[in-house]
């Protein structure tokens, strides 16, 4: 795999990664190139292709940490009155997905929890819930449907051409589903 392939793959996916950390776009641009520099250079060390997203995204966290560290930029608790003012200010994805899934109908809830949440198989849920298979794969393929569009609704998220969301969390103050 080259490295255009790479970028063409998960750049998009690092980029919200990085911004979600360090909430600068400009300095997530920095951190996303030196990522990119980095696995320019170590491509051809991965021995387990299969495992590339998690190795790019190794090389991301460690960018950012690199960032922090050159930059004497950390967190001290001290400086805050509590650590609950820190996560108050702080809108995250969990955030926007926790009012998704508080809207989300029972009917498809229930079946997303027990697939995706417990690992259950779908035809175990079929059975706990006492169903059939083809309405209990439906309804998580639903359920799965409308947390994408919750997603891009709430803070404007995107499909990408490979089907996945793309996009960055907005303000709390614009987002539609935690208001």
């Amino acid at each position: 795999m080259t490295t255009k392939q790479v970028w063409t793959s998960y750049s998009d996916d690092l980029k919200y990664f990085i911004i979600s950390k360090v909430k600068d776009k400009t300095i997530s641009d920095d951190i996303l190139q030196d990522t990119f520099i980095k696995i320019h250079t170590k491509l051809h060390t991965l021995k387990d292709i299969t495992k590339l997203k998690s190795w790019c995204f190794s090389i991301a966290r460690n960018s950012i940490i690199d960032y922090w560290n050159k930059t004497n930029k950390t967190f001290e608790i001290a400086h805050f009155e509590s650590e609950e003012s820190i996560t108050e200010n702080i809108h995250t994805e969990k955030d926007c997905l926790r009012g998704i899934l508080k809207n989300l109908p029972k009917k498809y809830r229930d079946p997303l929890f027990l697939s995706d949440i417990k690992g259950l198989k779908q035809q175990e849920v079929a059975f706990q819930l006492k169903q059939s298979l083809s309405t209990t794969k439906s309804q998580i393929q639903r359920a799965r449907k409308l947390i994408a569009k919750g997603f891009m609704d709430c803070c404007g998220f995107q499909l990408n051409s490979d089907g996945n969301l793309v996009g960055e969390i907005k303000e709390k103050e614009d987002c539609k589903v935690c208001n």
